[in-house]
């Protein structure tokens, strides 16, 4: 069969595929493709090796004009899918990836009356100066444009809920069990700080290159050009030409520590958001939300009544195949046999694969979130069925006062006493020997407003 959507094995190029490629939605799509697709590597290599060109012209290696340096950019700015076929041709041919990206380049060269230069494109370089540099920039590219502005959109709506649930109290649960109210906003506003430290953190990991020849140390570079130092020169080209942080001592390849820091800084997000995930799950199944329904929709094939937190669920599913993804990643390609070995080549093309389900578990999120309708009188329920969880609260009023073992008082009224409400405190504090207004305070302590204080949530 033809690869179509239908046809496609992995999910990502069938099932998904709409949600991660150029295709116009609302909210529009990601276009992962353009950053992780064999398209996408091609030309990001023709980029790098065509900056390379220009910079070795601006450096006096050969003689470029303005004009022939911005037709050589406009090869890139153009590049296309038959572009990519010329370039997928030669290397049928030459069986290596990268020398098939040079032949293309020289044919386009020749086509433009620059024959007589064609010989500096690549110009002492291995295919891994290319590689180690044009995938840097595309994961960088992909980063900033797709993976960040998705999570900061998504910490800011969780923010905005925790305004607008700031003041609804809630009971707590701790091993499944009532524990001492707290407020709905407050909950959301843990997931918005753990995020966006988190984030923050991650931003600060630099994207690295390795550009320095074959084993990393100019060394055809050096004995064509003895006087050139080629350490700045390469410096200039990774830092300021395509804005990336070149390493200073390589092998043949990069490092992949940065990168594989990264990784694990995504993972450690996508763990946060399956917390947040199982939280908002258990509080539907709770019955502390109640979920928007959409025409047509269908929860269960069996039973009619069912609207499901599929969502969420999707969320947690694709979270857990990407964190599985990068770990793999993080631990495999920082490790190379002596100056280099092939592993890291094949790996490396997947990385893709867990930025597509990582995003598309932001997308599942963001539209779980559209649903949720607070169920206020269930939240308020749950709190009047459970008195019992302001013992912590009257025990310790009554320490203060220095009342004689005021915890094991409560725990005699509260473990194993039947039920217990709000007439089970009123009868206990009237039973109390201390002052008035002891009494009059801890008559004023209730389920509802035993929540706690914490620090203003700011939009």
């Amino acid at each position: 069969m033809h690869l179509q959507n239908l046809t496609a094995i992995s999910p990502i190029d069938g099932r998904y595929r709409n949600q991660l490629t150029s295709v116009d939605d609302a909210p529009p799509a990601p276009k992962l493709d353009h950053y992780f697709s064999e398209f996408a590597l091609i030309r990001y290599r023709v980029w790098v090796e065509i900056e390379y060109l220009i910079l070795l012209s601006d450096e006096g290696f050969l003689q470029l004009t303005k004009e022939q340096t911005a037709a050589l950019r406009k090869l890139v700015a153009d590049f296309g899918i038959q572009d990519a076929e010329h370039v997928k041709n030669h290397e049928r041919i030459t069986n290596h990836d990268v020398k098939a990206v040079e032949y293309f380049i020289k044919d386009r060269m020749d086509a433009m009356g620059l024959s007589s230069q064609r010989e500096w494109v690549h110009f002492g370089l291995t295919s891994q100066d290319v590689n180690n540099t044009a995938v840097p920039l595309s994961w960088k590219h992909a980063l900033e444009r797709e993976l960040f502005p998705r999570l900061d959109d998504l910490i800011d709506k969780l923010r905005q809920l925790a305004i607008d649930w700031a003041d609804v109290p809630m009971l707590a649960r701790t091993h499944g069990q009532p524990a001492s109210p707290t407020r709905l906003g407050k909950e959301m506003m843990v997931f918005v700080e753990r995020l966006e430290h988190q984030l923050r953190l991650l931003q600060q990991i630099p994207c690295s290159a390795k550009f320095g020849g074959a084993t990393g140390n100019f060394n055809a570079h050096h004995v064509a050009y003895p006087k050139t130092d080629w350490i700045a020169f390469g410096n200039k080209f990774v830092e300021e030409r395509l804005e990336l942080r070149r390493q200073q001592f390589t092998t043949q390849i990069e490092h992949y520590d940065d990168l594989a820091a990264q990784m694990d800084g995504i993972k450690r997000i996508g763990t946060i958001l399956i917390d947040l995930c199982r939280d908002i799950w258990t509080y539907v199944s709770m019955d502390y939300f109640k979920q928007k329904i959409k025409a047509g929709e269908v929860g269960s094939s069996a039973m009619p009544h069912k609207v499901n937190p599929i969502d969420f669920e999707n969320a947690e599913g694709n979270l857990g195949i990407a964190n599985a993804i990068w770990e793999h990643l993080s631990s495999k390609l920082p490790v190379s046999r002596l100056q280099r070995d092939l592993t890291d080549s094949t790996v490396l093309r997947n990385i893709g694969v867990p930025f597509a389900h990582f995003i598309l578990s932001l997308r599942s999120i963001d539209r779980g979130l559209g649903k949720l309708v607070l169920h206020q009188e269930k939240i308020h329920g749950d709190l009047e069925a459970n008195w019992i969880v302001i013992a912590e609260a009257i025990q310790t009023i009554l320490r203060r006062e220095k009342y004689p073992n005021p915890y094991e008082a409560l725990k005699e009224l509260t473990r194993g006493a039947g039920k217990v409400n709000e007439e089970t405190f009123a009868n206990f504090i009237h039973s109390l020997s201390v002052s008035e207004s002891v009494k009059e305070e801890l008559r004023a302590v209730t389920p509802f407003g035993y929540t706690g204080v914490h620090p203003p949530i700011a939009r």
